[in-house]
């Protein structure tokens, strides 16, 4: 039996969860690989293909859609799906490291 997708089950990997939160404003993909740079300082950078591949994965899973626009580029929001998927991985991030401030503390 295949493993689960995280973009079926929610369970997002880093980057797909730093894309969606790049599309809480609409966006087009550029417009994505910049604002995460910029909100990083630079230490989030994707490239086109990885970019690309997971707008498509996104896109598929129903957590972000392509808007109707008059330019050629294609913009980005996300879903209400989306949004419930994003707010439920920054919680589990923050459990996560609660638990690692909490066991640290101990060492």
């Amino acid at each position: 039996m295949g493993r689960n997708s995280g973009y079926q089950s929610g369970d997002l990997v880093d980057t797909a969860l730093h894309v969606l939160l790049a599309l809480v404003h609409p966006r087009h993909g550029y417009a994505v690989m910049h604002f995460l740079e910029q909100e990083s300082e630079g230490a989030i950078t994707l490239g086109p293909a990885s970019l690309y591949t997971t707008l498509k994965k996104l896109v598929v899973a129903g957590l972000i859609e392509e808007l109707e626009g008059d330019d050629s580029r294609r913009i980005y929001h996300l879903t209400a799906k989306g949004h419930e998927v994003l707010v439920r991985n920054i919680e589990r991030r923050r459990q996560l490291l609660a638990m690692a401030d909490h066991i640290m503390e101990e060492a």
